[in-house]
């Protein structure tokens, strides 16, 4: 509407200022004396302009007209195709002038202008493969996809079109949710053109959605080699893909290449934290422990996590708790001051009964940054000190309400998980979870995970056998049991209180 208004405007001026030119034009006085051949000719101004409006016709006129009795002179000399040529010259002027503008249009939206130059485009130019995309293009702008699809494969017939026409198809497909014939679509167009920007971004979210990762690492080198991804963003996606390969090849019982896939992801992303207890667990499974040590612990400097610690417990499986703590001093030490080595030292010294330390590494966390696990931790201290029930009962009731602490959590839709994935279980973007606390209210029934994992044991013959993916989920089954068991006692503590008429604990 504004534009339509604005293009009003600008006409009525441009009128404006043409007919008060005429006009100045008309009332200045004198003329215009023209010499030619021994004479004078006295011309208004007016009468001048117009004159030579006139002269302008008439040499573009014969300007044409000279073409075409060349044309005619060359076909009487014996040239049968130089009448053909002038006119098919003048119609291709004009479908090149028709697809121009019917581009235009397309990129303004006018989907009427656009599909009557384009039909008046292929009627001039007689060649299809050069307004079938425009069509193409109408068509959609129209809303016709039927009448769009056609054009599309059409273009399916000629190796000018081929590339265009996959593309379109591919993306109908990818608008109707049909990702299947989009990723056999995106893997031609990658055939043709290898370095097309837009076709190796389709393809590699296309593949890590299907969990194609042998696909999707060679269309990363693929974006590395043409340049289209810095090197680290190219090394980190490396390293995702390698650790989702050796997670892919666990599951299907081929642990040589799993080994090889866990070690490499761990050596491109030393930090990345699935990766690194995924390596650790290899590293124990062939004696290597020292080694393990290290790859955890270089983990945690940067990034603590307590699937970190429950890697690191498993070294040394059969230990007492006293032993553990002395042992896990090398972990701590490497981040002491981060909310996760109190967590764990605290863990660590209510493992070995000593609540007093307990005490001390935990601090005022529990009433600086409340969570489930820092507030079920000082519950734990309290009975082991001896606290009234009332107290250890008010540490639960604030724990059943509290936030879990931080989960994994995705970078572009802020969904929360239960546990690391290469690809968001809800947007599909890939490589997008980090460890955070959420922006929002957490699903109470995402697994507590990261709830006290050093003060569940694991099962010992799961240890020997060395199932590390067996493992990990019973001690998250153990953990969720024994939230259930606090949410028991937190609710045990409120009909209590309100049977005998006691204040409820304060939540």
């Amino acid at each position: 509407m504004l534009w339509s208004l604005l293009k009003i405007v600008l006409f009525v001026a441009i009128a404006a200022a043409f007919a008060y030119g005429v006009l100045w034009i008309i009332d200045t006085p004198g003329h215009v004396l023209i010499a030619f051949a021994g004479r004078e000719y006295a011309l208004t101004p007016i009468a001048a302009l117009i004159g030579l409006l006139v002269l302008l016709v008439l040499a573009y006129v014969i300007l044409k007209l000279v073409g075409f009795l060349v044309a005619v002179v060359r076909f009487l000399l014996g040239n049968d195709t130089a009448l053909n040529r002038y006119f098919r010259r003048r119609r291709e002027e004009r479908g090149l002038d028709s697809l121009a503008d019917g581009l235009v249009a397309v990129a303004a939206g006018d989907s009427r202008s656009a599909n009557r130059l384009a039909r008046k485009a292929e009627r001039l130019l007689g060649r299809s493969d050069a307004t079938r995309l425009l069509n193409a293009q109408a068509a959609e702008l129209a809303g016709d996809r039927t009448r769009a699809i056609e054009y599309y494969k059409e273009m399916l017939g000629n190796d000018r079109t081929r590339f265009v026409g996959i593309k379109g198809l591919m993306q109908h497909k990818l608008e109707t949710g049909d990702t299947t014939t989009a990723l056999a679509l995106a893997k031609q167009a990658f055939a043709l053109r290898p370095d097309n920007p837009g076709v190796l971004t389709t393809l590699f979210d296309l593949q890590s959605r299907h969990a194609d990762w042998a696909g999707a690492r060679e269309t990363m080198l693929a974006s590395r080699q043409a340049r289209l991804l810095p090197r680290d963003v190219a090394t980190r996606r490396d390293a995702v893909l390698s650790l989702a390969d050796a997670r892919a090849a666990f599951a299907r019982g081929d642990t040589e290449r799993g080994d090889a896939a866990a070690l490499q992801a761990n050596k491109l992303a030393p930090t990345l934290i699935p990766a690194a207890a995924l390596a650790a667990e290899v590293l124990i499974r062939q004696g290597h422990k020292r080694r393990a040590r290290k790859v955890l612990v270089n983990a945690w400097t940067a990034n603590p996590h307590p699937e970190l610690a429950a890697a690191f417990a498993a070294i040394e499986p059969n230990e007492t708790p006293a032993a553990r703590r002395q042992r896990f001093q090398m972990l701590i030490s490497a981040n002491p001051d981060h909310p996760e080595s109190h967590l764990l030292a605290a863990e660590l010294a209510l493992a070995d009964e000593d609540f007093p330390a307990a005490r001390r590494a935990l601090g005022d966390l529990a009433e600086r940054e409340p969570t489930a696990r820092s507030l079920a931790l000082m519950a734990a201290i309290e009975r082991g000190q001896g606290a009234p029930e009332a107290v250890v009962r008010g540490w639960l009731a604030k724990a059943l309400g509290a936030s879990r602490g931080p989960q994994w959590v995705c970078a572009k839709c802020s969904h929360v998980h239960a546990a690391w994935t290469p690809v968001c279980e809800h947007c599909r973007a890939f490589d997008t979870l980090n460890w955070k606390l959420p922006p929002h209210v957490e699903d109470p029934r995402i697994a507590g995970s990261a709830t006290l994992p050093l003060l569940i044991e694991r099962d010992q013959s799961e240890v020997e056998a060395g199932t590390a993916k067996t493992a990990r989920a019973t001690e998250a089954e153990a953990a969720t049991e024994a939230t259930t068991e606090v949410e028991a006692e937190a609710e045990s503590a409120k009909e209590a209180a309100e049977a005998e008429g006691e204040p409820r604990p304060a939540t």
